[in-house]
């Protein structure tokens, strides 16, 4: 009876050691400065250009901080509303588009002068489902393009952090797809 405890404990070691060698692993995608427009749903690069990446444990850190630096995390996937990340701000879109003159650009823009209060020093991440998904690495591309100079990229999204044992959350806020001209609303 007393080599279950360690057996489990085994199990919950070697399963923490997965997610972290899949949150990590390299399908051999060459990172590109450019906004993935195709194939959205394929396998990622490691890195990203002028951001960096975040693996679970690190994320799990960083959202412990002092709140008014804490790292401000957006969802970046489509679709219907969705539990996510704790404390995360749906940005449904935010991850689209064809260039970075774009319309998302400015909306993106204004959507993040908002949330950071204007600070390009306020430490933001972006994720979406998992290592197969472009949506958030086009994100922090834009937050990059945008002069935001703490730019984080969780590239093992939804998918790692459950797979870590974490739980999700609703949503906090979302931004509602306004017309190219409109400002961003974000709505609780």
């Amino acid at each position: 009876m007393r080599l279950f405890p360690w057996l489990l404990l085994l199990g919950v070691v070697l399963a923490s050691t997965d997610v972290r060698a899949a949150e990590d692993e390299d399908f051999g995608v060459a990172p590109s400065a450019n906004l993935r427009v195709t194939a959205l749903s394929s396998p990622t690069p490691r890195e990203i250009p002028g951001a960096k990446v975040l693996l679970t444990e690190e994320l799990r850190l960083r959202l412990r901080g002092d709140a008014a630096r804490r790292l401000l995390v957006f969802d970046v996937l489509g679709g219907e509303a969705h539990d996510s990340l704790p404390g995360a701000i749906w940005l449904p879109g935010a991850g689209r588009g064809v260039s970075m003159a774009d319309g998302v650009q400015p909306q993106l823009a204004r959507l993040l002068q908002a949330a950071t209060q204007g600070d390009l020093d306020r430490p933001i991440a972006f994720f979406c489902q998992g290592v197969r998904c472009w949506l958030s690495y086009n994100a922090a591309l834009r937050a990059v393009a945008l002069g935001y100079r703490q730019v984080y990229w969780y590239r093992g999204g939804i998918e790692a952090w459950l797979g870590a044992g974490e739980t999700l959350a609703p949503l906090r806020f979302s931004w509602r797809r306004p017309a190219p001209d409109a400002t961003p609303a974000m709505k609780p």
